[in-house]
């Protein structure tokens, strides 16, 4: 929420001014709970199947919602079975899951990485089973890996990246983004039928900010796409630590707010309130302060074209982190349910996507603080068998 202590006083007023007066007192209260960020330190010590290893750090891999849909089957030795939790999954702002699907693309590469660095190669086979349609996600697996060790294997570099990577949802610095690391982000070669841009120039930057925004405002506005996003927000630590999932909303404010009744799942969906008003006001600094825009397209939009859009981006993201450079993805403007239909088709012109092209990741860059890590579920909560 982005509001001043002394506005925020005055629209509590005084029955909540003890509890908002303890919050500010305490910059500690309603702090992260460290068991749900223990992920980010990597795999136990004495964890020795590199499976079990290399999954640890895959969860660390960015996902819609920070849902994190991925379920895997360890029942074949050396051999890892992935699939789509389909209780994780956001029917109304991504009806065809392509978006799940780009973050199972994610888990795959950091997972890649993770092994490699353990000494092992993943043969990744996608969709042994067969590829989803086009609409939908079923029981079959996204992809089967199976583990072998290779002397000498090279360390990917990016992979010392993995803890330090970071969804900055805050305000950025208002400093442009350096030529350099727009040359470095986007100077690479992408997976074949990928590319990427980023724009930077003022004017350019201006438009694609307002159809973010109006996306936003549309997703945020109509009940049934934000009680989507308002179903996954975990306000508070003892949230937090129950779910260690989804949108997480923590520290001395929203400690006051909560306790006075202010920060409610009910008060959160309805315009005109504070909660309702905070989140949009949330959603809009973000886009304020971005002074680069960067997207994704691929030259095909199916299932295994969407795995290597993840991995690409989570690549791309990596190489972000190691060069100081935030980056959060907005994708509201490319979700595919009718009402974002106009504004999806102006992004494509903004963007200058091709009719025979997708545009498949819309995101910021620029430069902020470390945020601190996403909370993570324990390994054990994904593993079916």
């Amino acid at each position: 929420m982005l509001m001043s202590r002394k506005s925020f006083l005055r629209v509590l007023g005084g029955g909540a001014v003890v509890a908002a007066g303890t919050a500010f007192a305490l910059p500690r209260l309603d702090a992260m709970p460290a068991v749900a960020i223990e992920g980010w330190s990597g795999p136990a010590s004495q964890e020795k199947d590199p499976r079990r290893r290399a999954l640890a750090w895959a969860l660390l891999a960015p996902n819609p919602h920070n849902l994190q849909s991925w379920a895997v089957d360890l029942s074949v030795p050396d051999t890892i079975q992935l699939y789509v939790d389909r209780t994780r999954l956001l029917p109304q702002t991504d009806p065809y899951s392509r978006q799940i699907m780009i973050g199972h693309g994610c888990f795959l590469e950091i997972l890649a990485m993770a092994a490699a660095a353990d000494g092992f190669a993943s043969e990744v086979t996608l969709f042994p089973d067969g590829a989803f349609d086009a609409t939908s996600v079923d029981g079959r697996p996204v992809a089967r890996i199976v583990l072998r060790r290779v002397p000498g294997l090279a360390v990917d570099p990016l992979f010392a990246e993995v803890p330090r990577r970071r969804t900055v949802k805050t305000a950025f610095e208002a400093r442009p983004l350096d030529p350099a690391h727009r040359a470095a982000l986007s100077g690479g070669a992408p997976p074949a039928g990928l590319a990427i841009a980023i724009a930077d120039e003022p004017a350019h930057v201006d438009r694609l900010r307002a159809l973010g925004v109006a996306g936003s405002d549309l997703e945020m506005n109509l009940p049934r796409t934000h009680k989507e996003s308002i179903d996954v927000v975990r306000v508070g630590a003892a949230e937090i630590a129950r779910h260690r999932d989804g949108i997480s909303l923590k520290g001395p404010m929203m400690w006051a707010l909560r306790h006075a009744g202010v920060m409610t799942p009910e008060k959160a969906m309805t315009p005109g309130t504070m909660a309702f008003q905070g989140g949009r006001d949330y959603a809009l600094a973000g886009y304020a302060s971005a002074r680069a825009f960067g997207w994704l397209t691929s030259a095909a939009n199916d299932r295994a074209s969407q795995i290597t859009v993840g991995r690409a981006y989570v690549r791309l993201q990596l190489q972000a982190t190691s060069l100081g450079v935030a980056l959060q993805p907005h994708s509201q403007t490319l979700q595919e349910y009718p009402e974002m239909a106009d504004l999806m088709a102006a992004m494509r012109r903004e963007t200058a996507t091709a009719a025979d092209r997708t545009l498949q990741m819309f995101f910021r860059l620029g430069y902020a603080r470390d945020p601190g890590p996403s909370p993570r579920r324990a390994l054990a909560s994904f593993i079916t068998a």
